[in-house]
C-alpha cells in the first residue's frame, strides 16, 4: 500500500524534502514507517500523527493514509504555535522536558457544550496571526524570567473546534511548583485577554463572536 510522510524541521532537513510517498506491505502499521525512511536511529520522543490526528505506534496503516513524523523541541525552551490540528497534551509537556524541572503544571482549556444558556454545536477560532505567535513567544519568555521557570509550551487551536475538543493546551515546568501553578494560571489569564485571538460560539439557530482569547 502507498502513504504520504510529511517531515519537519531536522528530519526534513535530513531527508532532504519534507514530502514522499513510500511502498509498505499491507497489514504496515506507523512504527514501520521509520525503518522504511532509512534515517538512522529513530529520534528519541519522536512524535506520529496519521491524518492530521496523534497516533500510536501499533495504530494500522491504510492506503493513502499520511504520516506526519513530529520531531522533539529542545527542552527548556518557549514553544508556541497556532495550529489548525488536533492538539497534544503530550506535545507541550515533552516541550518543557527539562532535568532540572522538579515540576510541570498544564492547562488544557476544552470546548463545552453549554455556554450563556444556549446549547453549543461547536466553536471557531480566528487569529492574527502575524501578531498573536509574536505574542506568544513574548509572553512565554515573560513567564519564563518572572518565575525562572525551566520552560513553556502554548499551543492553540485556529480553525473549527468541536465539542470536547482543546483549543489550548499549556505547560510549564520549574525547579519547584510554586513557580510552576502560578506561571501556568498567569499563561492562561493573559492569553485571553491580551492576545488578538476570537472565538465565536455556533449555537443551535445562531453564533456570536466572544472576542479575544479563549
Amino acid at each position: 500500500m502507498n502513504v504520504g510522510v510529511r517531515l519537519f524541521a531536522g528530519l526534513r532537513e535530513r531527508a532532504g524534502r519534507g514530502r514522499l510517498e513510500l511502498e509498505l506491505p499491507d497489514g504496515a502499521a506507523v512504527a514501520d514507517v521509520w525503518p522504511a525512511l532509512d534515517l538512522g536511529d529513530e529520534p528519541a520522543g519522536l512524535l506520529y500523527a496519521v491524518n492530521r490526528e496523534y497516533a500510536q505506534p501499533d495504530r494500522a496503516l491504510a492506503e493513502g493514509d499520511v504520516v506526519a513524523l513530529i520531531p522533539p523541541v529542545s527542552g527548556g525552551t518557549e514553544d508556541v504555535r497556532l495550529t489548525a490540528e488536533p492538539l497534544s497534551l503530550d506535545a507541550v509537556v515533552g516541550a518543557v522536558a527539562s532535568d532540572d524541572a522538579g515540576a510541570v503544571a498544564t492547562f488544557t482549556g476544552t470546548a463545552r457544550r453549554r455556554s450563556r444558556d444556549r446549547t453549543v454545536l461547536y466553536l471557531d477560532y480566528e487569529a492574527y496571526e502575524d501578531m498573536a505567535e509574536p505574542m506568544l513567544a513574548g509572553l512565554a519568555a515573560e513567564l519564563r524570567d518572572r518565575h525562572a521557570l525551566t520552560g513553556v509550551a502554548i499551543h492553540h487551536r485556529v480553525g473549527r473546534v468541536e465539542i470536547g475538543q482543546p483549543s489550548v493546551v499549556i505547560a510549564v515546568s520549574a525547579p519547584h511548583r510554586e513557580a510552576a501553578f502560578a506561571a501556568c494560571r498567569e499563561a492562561i489569564e493573559t492569553l485571553k485577554t491580551s492576545i488578538p485571538l476570537w472565538k465565536k460560539e455556533v449555537y443551535e439557530g445562531g453564533e456570536e463572536w466572544i472576542g479575544r482569547g479563549s
